[in-house]
């Protein structure tokens, strides 16, 4: 017998005929021996509608009330579900973020886990209940309900699985695991059998939706083994697990492109000592995470420094930006929405020279030119016009032969 945890996501409960399904495949699993936990998140769309309401109120709502309003997504899915896992015979009870006392920071909107009462869990498990959990949520140091971000559900159910020290932990979703690229975007992109935690970190930074960054940095950290599968079949998905349990090492195993970010320009900043420290220092104190980073080649005492941070945070960041053009008499910031960022991740370009090199000459022979080049030890990114994103992506698909199977 085995400790189960799934997490349904929003499309999985996006109704209520499909609720009657999902409930099914629980029963399937709980009739089999095994003891389940499952997250949902709240009914595809619920989220945005409420978010939408809370601003058609006021252009400032508290934080606080934000979190209340949009934890009540979860709380319905979860009772929903449980109602119906009752009515097949499958015992159930629905629990919220407090009721499974998931303890977060004091950080509204974008609350970080810090505790959750495994013991309390595996104690309620043995009175043969499947626990539906309301994902996306917890509670902070003073009782208030706090949610978790975009995609908060994956993260309360990696972080429940390895509280209760689950076996493994089930991401169900619209789906069917992981695939080399968007299948959108290329047709011939290829499900991946199993990926390394680090590999599927770097393509959920890039923008692949199907995991949620934090949800796979938690897995890394407790070595939870995820399996990536649709809702909606039993077909195998992807098994996301150590790099050692790779059953092949590709050198390249997926393209992706993110349309996220957007590209700032410091003009004219003084070259000396200190004042790029002095532009990232607020950056980092309201928490805005700079990726990509270029310094041009000073010119009379003078330099231009790029960098690139996410959409959401690009207002915060170009107004932070300006206060300092002031403050250090550099020329002005110069931003551009019209950019993506195209990346290859593969755990094989450790150990394999020239392939950034090949990355670069398959975007030049398409014309495709780059503006900005990052790099680690599995991935190389390159910044381009948004309007060649797609483009880019089949090109180094089809170039890296990702749609072949590994050999």
């Amino acid at each position: 017998m085995s400790l189960v945890v799934q997490k349904y996501g929003g499309t999985s409960v996006g109704s209520l005929d499909r609720i009657r399904m999902v409930a099914e495949r629980i029963a399937e699993t709980y009739r089999e021996g095994h003891q389940v936990i499952v997250v949902v998140s709240a009914m595809a769309g619920e989220t945005d509608k409420l978010l939408s309401m809370g601003w058609e109120l006021s252009d400032a709502p508290a934080e606080r009330e934000m979190d209340v309003l949009l934890s009540s997504g979860e709380q319905v899915s979860a009772a929903l579900l449980a109602i119906q896992l009752n009515e097949i015979g499958v015992p159930a009870r629905s629990m919220l973020g407090h009721q499974a006392r998931i303890l977060t920071d004091n950080v509204h909107r974008k609350a970080r886990i810090r505790t959750i009462d495994g013991a309390g869990l595996r104690s309620t498990l043995e009175t043969g209940q499947v626990l539906v959990v309301a994902g996306f949520q917890g509670t902070d140091t003073y009782g208030n309900i706090t949610t978790l971000g975009r995609g908060g559900s994956d993260t309360s159910a990696v972080a429940i699985a390895a509280a209760v020290k689950a076996d493994f932990c089930e991401i169900c979703t619209d789906v069917d695991g992981v695939y080399t690229t968007d299948p959108g975007v290329c047709s011939n992109a290829r499900k991946i059998k199993r990926i390394s935690y680090e590999e599927m970190l770097e393509l959920s930074s890039l923008g692949a939706k199907v995991l949620q960054i934090r949800s796979v940095e938690l897995a890394m950290k407790h070595r939870m083994p995820l399996h990536v599968r649709s809702s909606f079949s039993k077909a195998e998905g992807t098994i996301v697990t150590d790099e050692e349990h790779l059953l092949e090492k590709v050198i390249v195993a997926g393209v992706a492109a993110d349309k996220n970010a957007v590209k700032l320009t410091v003009r004219a900043l003084p070259d000396h000592p200190g004042v790029v420290a002095s532009v990232f220092e607020p950056l980092a104190e309201a928490s805005i995470s700079v990726d990509m980073i270029i310094q041009n080649v000073s010119k009379a005492g003078h330099t231009d420094l790029t960098f690139t941070v996410s959409r959401e945070d690009a207002d915060r960041a170009e107004n932070i930006a300006k206060e300092l053009v002031a403050s250090v008499d550099a020329q002005g910031v110069v931003r551009d929405d019209a950019v993506a960022k195209v990346s290859i991740v593969g755990v094989g370009m450790r150990n394999h020279a020239g392939i950034a090199a090949r990355m670069f000459r398959l975007l030049a022979d398409n014309s495709i030119n780059i503006q900005a080049i990052s790099t680690s030890e599995i991935k190389t990114s390159c910044l381009i016009e948004v309007d060649h994103a797609d483009r880019a992506v089949a090109v180094l698909h089809d170039g890296f032969e990702l749609g072949k199977p590994p050999s």
